[in-house]
């Protein structure tokens, strides 16, 4: 489960995490101006697409109303604003906290540069390492806090991983990933924008979800948020070994994703929307073996996501079982080869 920006930062904050002063859009009484005003889409890439934007004034606030309302950003339009107080920016750094699946830990990874322009650094140069508990997090603080340029604030950053990490075990999340962790020009570290995915397995012990979104018939699992290969499959058993066979061509899966036995054209194309949040995306893997699913509506799904959603990345498709002669007639008519089985898929990949 995506929680939108403002949802993730009241549980940063729940748990000691420094965040900017903000409401949803309707109830600003405790803010001044100027005012970051943002859409609320369960997507990142606001920033460069036009979903945050500064108002001075009530009269300019009115008006980003009405054009943030109207904005759609990769298929996605706002149900909610949000609105922050401006922060005097010093410098911008990256932090994450994800499940590494391999090697059954949390990994946190982080770099000096963060911002809009991050998925400019080179890969090699993030900072890594995996944490088990707790406690492993003091050990590595010194040179966490040399890779952001912080060394003299060791005390500073110790206590914000700890909370974030203190955040991510009790809220059950897959990923926590703030982007910019601003450090402004008084000292402070402050969470400037978060993404947090919560583990949907989880569910049963969180009651309060329910108020964050409604139940569907899908898992998607976030493996890895800087991936090249992203995978929909139907049932558990095919999704897993699609991402195993991924990894046995060295290539890096940055999901699992079952769309379940319910699933329909509309619930297919939202799963391609949820895949968009990934940067770093080369190809999509479609690995279906249609039974309760018709092959015929996961190729409508396809075609529709190829027209709605800009720049989306190279598809690699195996459809298979109910309605796959129609669904090889629709593909056909849009230019989308079909591939015979899932070895001939990854050597469709490069």
């Amino acid at each position: 489960m995506n929680l939108l920006e403002y949802q993730a930062k009241a549980l940063l904050s729940a748990h000691g995490v420094p965040i900017p002063r903000g409401e949803v859009l309707g109830d600003i009484a405790k803010l001044t101006f100027p005012l970051v005003v943002k859409s609320q889409v369960p997507v990142g890439g606001r920033g460069k697409l036009g979903g945050i934007k500064i108002a001075n004034n009530k009269t300019e606030l009115q008006s980003l109303r009405t054009e943030l309302f109207d904005r759609e950003i990769k298929g996605f339009r706002p149900e909610v604003l949000y609105a922050e107080e401006f922060i005097d920016i010093h410098r911008e750094l990256y932090l994450e906290l994800g499940i590494n699946r391999a090697d059954k830990t949390i990994e946190l990874v982080a770099h000096r540069s963060g911002g809009v322009e991050v998925e400019d650094n080179n890969f090699a140069e993030f900072y890594r390492v995996a944490i088990r508990q707790a406690s492993d997090i003091h050990q590595h603080i010194a040179s966490l806090s040399e890779a952001l340029s912080l060394e003299a604030q060791c005390n500073v950053v110790e206590e914000l991983v700890q909370n974030i990490f203190d955040c991510f075990v009790t809220n059950d999340a897959t990923l926590i990933e703030i982007n910019p962790l601003i450090l402004t020009k008084s000292g402070q570290l402050v969470a400037g924008d978060c993404k947090m995915t919560l583990d949907d397995a989880a569910a049963f012990r969180h009651p309060e979800w329910a108020n964050y979104t409604q139940p569907t018939d899908h898992t998607f699992v976030t493996l890895n948020p800087h991936g090249t290969v992203a995978t929909i499959a139907n049932g558990a058993g095919l999704a897993m070994a699609t991402v195993d066979a991924v990894y046995a061509r060295g290539l890096v899966p940055a999901n699992f994703l079952d769309i379940g036995g319910g699933a329909s054209v509309d619930t297919i194309l939202a799963a391609f929307h949820d895949i968009m949040q990934f940067a770093n995306i080369s190809t999509i893997v479609i690995n279906i073996f249609g039974g309760i699913v018709r092959c015929d509506d996961v190729a409508r799904a396809i075609i529709a996501a190829r027209e709605q959603i800009p720049d989306l990345p190279a598809l690699a498709i195996r459809l298979s079982g109910t309605n796959s002669r129609e669904a090889t007639e629709l593909l056909a008519a849009h230019h989308l080869p079909l591939h015979a089985n899932l070895s001939e898929l990854m050597e469709a990949l490069a």
